[in-house]
């Protein structure tokens, strides 16, 4: 049964429901202070709906963020309170607005601040404004399409964010719209086409008409979902024969997006890269060229990684790891979610499939586990809150 909490002069409870990194796992607490505004630029969200994902078991599993802070990266709610000096045009964020949030949970820069709770902080410079006529589904899952609901909705921020750093400020594709000449004359790879990431990259790429060739590596399974989505050909991962296949038929590909992001997949993708040109390999964690095997390294393929944490615009620091502030970064991202939002309102770039519960927060430590046990396959966990 719920607690009825009670209400300051703002009429705001005092304190709120939300999931805390606590003695080494994720645990529900209904004592947590309400965020306060620090920073310029912020508003604060009453969460409608959150997501989880794999950002939750690695930040408590590597100890990457302070004990007693709060989870989470995606939220979509509604506006309560604009902070001071809020970026955007005139009157693009009010009160009363449904916006979709990337936030950096369990940071050690704002550890008060996490997507999985009752209220939040959100950036108005990098979180996106979600469609007007947003509804819940009543459904316990949802498959992929146009964003209309707010379960759609709160699948897309991280995912989306990440896939904007890696187009803009990682390869630096042109932010035109379907435009009628292809920017790169060669294929790219994306292994792990079914991830959060993996799904909107095919759509991203396909729309800005970047390469020559969209692959993919999934479970052949998904192969439908993932060519209306813009895949060209999808390998099945399970083939022990993919890489040579792959080989065998493309031989320039350049730019390999690895969107799992492991040490087993890591070798996988960099031996997909083309044996002559200058070639990059793109991870989405904490890999290196120390990762692949001595025999298999070569000279023209480089690694590179996107950490979409520098989106804040300050230094992260991250367990072991350090990060200056990177505001070349921070402003790429800006110009891709003013670009973007207009075609996800119009149901151009879509949301991946949905699985969902009713239970609110208390679900969510269960949810991290299963992602963490990697149960999580072509969906997003998704959780309702009370309103």
């Amino acid at each position: 049964m719920e607690v009825s909490r009670k209400k300051s002069l703002t009429g705001l409870p005092d304190d709120m429901k939300a999931v805390v990194f606590q003695d080494g796992k994720a645990v529900v607490r209904d004592d947590v202070p309400i965020p306060v505004f620090v920073d310029d630029g912020f508003m604060l969200v009453k969460a409608i709906a959150v997501a989880v994902n794999p950002s939750e078991w690695k930040h408590i599993d590597y100890k990457l963020g302070p004990e007693g802070s709060i989870l989470g990266c995606e939220v979509v709610g509604q506006i309560l309170k604009l902070g001071p000096n809020i970026i955007g045009e005139k009157d693009e964020f009010k009160v009363g607005d449904y916006v979709m949030g990337f936030v950096h949970g369990c940071s050690n820069l704002r550890p008060q601040n996490g997507a999985l709770a009752e209220y939040c902080l959100v950036d108005s410079a990098t979180c996106y404004k979600a469609p007007a006529n947003l509804k819940l589904s009543g459904k316990e899952h949802i498959s992929y399409g146009p964003v209309k609901t707010f379960e759609g909705a709160v699948s897309m921020p991280v995912a989306l964010t990440t896939a904007g750093a890696i187009v803009s400020h990682e390869f630096k594709l042109n932010l035109e719209w379907e435009p009628a000449e292809v920017q790169h004359d060669f294929p790219i790879l994306i292994w792990g086409g079914t991830t959060a990431v993996g799904q909107i990259l095919i759509q991203l790429v396909k729309k800005l008409n970047a390469y020559s060739k969209i692959i993919v590596v999934a479970s052949q399974k998904y192969e439908k979902q993932l060519k209306d989505f813009g895949a060209d050909e999808v390998f099945d991962y399970h083939d022990p024969d993919v890489i040579s296949k792959i080989k065998s038929k493309y031989k320039n590909i350049q730019h390999l997006i690895d969107a799992v992001s492991n040490e087993q997949t890591i070798q996988q993708v960099y031996k997909c890269a083309c044996d002559d040109l200058p070639a990059t390999v793109m991870q989405l964690v904490f890999l290196n060229i120390e990762h692949i095997k001595p025999e298999d390294r070569r000279e023209n393929v480089k690694i590179i990684g996107t950490i979409v944490y520098l989106v804040t615009g300050t230094p992260i620091t991250m367990g072991p790891y350090n990060f200056p502030a990177n505001p070349r970064y921070r402003k790429d991202i800006i110009r891709f979610v003013k670009f973007i939002i207009p075609r996800i309102v119009e149901g151009d770039i879509q949301h991946m499939p949905v699985t969902i519960s009713n239970n609110g927060l208390e679900d969510v430590p269960e949810l991290i586990d299963l992602v963490r046990k990697g149960k999580a396959s072509n969906e997003k966990f998704v959780t309702i809150l009370p309103q």
